[in-house]
């Protein structure tokens, strides 16, 4: 890798680094007036204008308390397990095509970065490594409640992995290809009506509900299940390793937006982009891509101060019996339909 590549691509790793974490940030005042807007009332308003730097305030508040460990606990672990839940949250949109090339410093620079062949599997496996700094974290707090939530977490994000992959995999038959980038790129048309929701509507569904089960949101956040398990696996957690949990999941829920943007909603791809060129055009795009992640990050909100949380039970007869039964009559029917069309029959 020549001088000028290593540079370029460690620039977009820190500005994505940066981008991704105030996201994140600003999803935690986002939620609280979204909630406060679908319970009539104000919402944060007193730190700062409009109660804008409540998140730079609840993060201050974190950073400076007291840190501690639980004296039973496996201490270690205990501390690695929300640098993992961290790592895994930030790490995935390395694989995801932000934009078309941008031209500068004399340079095409590529808005993705890295672009492998493989990038859905790639983000598939990691969102799977996710579940071991829950189970870990859950583990070495030695609070049986922890532990509790650990297991669901697990065995929930665990479940609602195969509808999530089978429903990818209709995407996949579609594009040929497991590249995000070929999969945005199949997307392009002038219309939008290329976009991969208009063709697999069913799959977007599906997709979108095991998301929120991955992300262990609201209908879904039996792992952190406050009125039976205090806080779930990050119970005994304070300072800023329960901040570090606290903003995975942040984190993951703009990441799974993004991913979902990519694959359903045409990407960076926007009705009418033929009539832009050049730096414009990526600029338009990048804004187009991150509008429709910041919308799903709204929607994401909407459901949970709307919808009342499941049973454990409920949860799980979803995941096994209707969402992968109805991911598998999809798979079935487009890979049907896709012979026929190419005349394999």
């Amino acid at each position: 890798m020549d001088g000028g590549l290593f540079l370029e691509k460690f620039i977009l790793v820190v500005i994505l680094f940066a981008i991704s974490l105030g996201i994140a940030m600003y999803s935690t005042y986002l939620e609280r007036k979204v909630a406060a807007w679908f319970q009539d009332r104000v919402g944060p308003d007193r730190a700062g204008p409009f109660g804008l730097l409540q998140p730079v305030a609840d993060g201050a508040k974190m950073f400076f308390k007291e840190d501690f460990t639980p004296f039973a606990s496996d201490k270690w672990l205990f501390i690695i397990a929300p640098g993992i839940a961290m790592f895994v949250s930030l790490i995935t949109s390395a694989v995801i095509p932000w934009g078309p090339n941008i031209y500068a410093f004399g340079r095409d620079i590529e808005l993705q970065v890295a672009n492998v062949d493989i990038g859905i599997l790639f983000i598939m496996g990691f969102v799977s490594v996710g579940v071991y700094g829950i189970m870990i974290g859950g583990w070495a707090s030695n609070n049986k409640f922890s532990l509790f939530g650990a297991i669901r977490a697990s065995s929930q994000m665990i479940s609602y992995e195969l509808a999530m992959g089978i429903a990818v995999i209709t995407i996949v038959l579609l594009t040929g290809s497991l590249s995000l980038k070929d999969i945005i790129e199949a997307q392009h048309g002038e219309s939008g009506f290329a976009w991969f929701a208009f063709k697999q509507p069913l799959a977007f569904l599906i997709f979108f509900v095991c998301a929120l089960a991955e992300c262990n949101r609201a209908p879904f956040d039996l792992a952190e299940c406050e009125s039976e398990l205090i806080g779930g696996y990050h119970t005994e957690y304070g300072s800023m390793k329960l901040g570090f949990f606290l903003f995975a999941e942040y984190t993951n829920m703009f990441i799974s937006s993004a991913v979902i943007a990519a694959l359903f909603f045409g990407g960076y791809n926007f009705p009418g982009m033929d009539y832009f060129s050049g730096n414009v055009l990526a600029i338009l795009c990048v804004t187009a891509f991150f509008v429709k992640a910041i919308f799903f990050i709204f929607v994401f909100m909407w459901i949970r101060w709307t919808i009342p949380r499941f049973r454990y039970d409920q949860l799980m007869h979803l995941g096994w019996k209707r969402m992968i039964p109805i991911a598998l009559v999809n798979l079935l029917i487009t890979a049907v339909v896709i012979a026929f069309i190419k005349g394999w029959f």
